[in-house]
């Protein structure tokens, strides 16, 4: 039962405490980033940038600015996104 809650913050380097830290960081810049969606939707002059912007800001940490290797241990993290970005 514990593997359930460590084999994926294992996997990337991080405890099951750093990883919960790391993730509701995530989840409070994700919800004032929808905030200001939702104030947008309503207000188009307000908050032009702000939701695209925090969302560049999420994605430079999660995928660029770290070194990860999924658990396979085949290609990096990094790589495998940058495959899917070229798909599309």
């Amino acid at each position: 039962m514990r593997q359930f809650f460590t084999k994926h913050p294992n996997s990337i380097g991080e405890s099951y405490w750093q990883h919960m830290r790391v993730a509701l960081s995530f989840a409070w810049a994700l919800f004032g980033a929808a905030g200001a969606a939702l104030v947008h939707a309503f207000f188009p002059a307000w908050f032009e940038k702000t939701t695209s912007a925090q969302i560049t800001r999420l994605h430079d940490r999660l995928v660029c600015n770290r070194v990860r290797t999924n658990t396979n241990n085949d290609k990096p993290f990094e790589s495998k996104v940058a495959e899917t970005a070229q798909q599309a």
